[in-house]
């Protein structure tokens, strides 16, 4: 069992930043990449970043460029720097655990999410 927990969101103005953070408790085992999820009123829930637990990276296209996704494997803690926020961007984060092999496999443990809001 793994719990999520996000911290961090809230409400900046575009061109703004915004440091999210994820804490991680229980057993991993085989599920120990992390990765954060966004999703719009509306839309689907989206991947945004995933990290492995050797800290291989992978971004959507939309953040390349503004967002950096990072760990702490001692702390249990997974981070999402976001720079050069754009209103589209506004959604609520989610924080996720799974796997990554070539590509990143969710699981169905998710925080309950953080909105970050970018005003215009």
């Amino acid at each position: 069992q793994v719990q999520l927990v996000e911290s961090g969101g809230g409400l900046v103005q575009a061109g703004g930043s915004l440091r999210l953070s994820c804490a991680a408790s229980g057993s991993t085992f085989r599920n120990n990449a992390r990765a954060w999820y966004r999703q719009a009123p509306g839309k689907q829930r989206e991947l945004v970043a995933a990290i492995s637990i050797g800290s291989r990276t992978t971004y959507a296209d939309s953040v390349k460029g503004r967002f950096t996704i990072s760990r702490d494997n001692a702390k249990n803690i997974v981070y999402l720097q976001m720079n050069t926020l754009k209103p589209e961007d506004t959604a609520v984060y989610y924080c996720n655990t799974g796997v990554y092999s070539g590509s990143y496999y969710p699981s169905d443990y998710w925080g309950q999410g953080t909105q970050v809001t970018v005003s215009s």
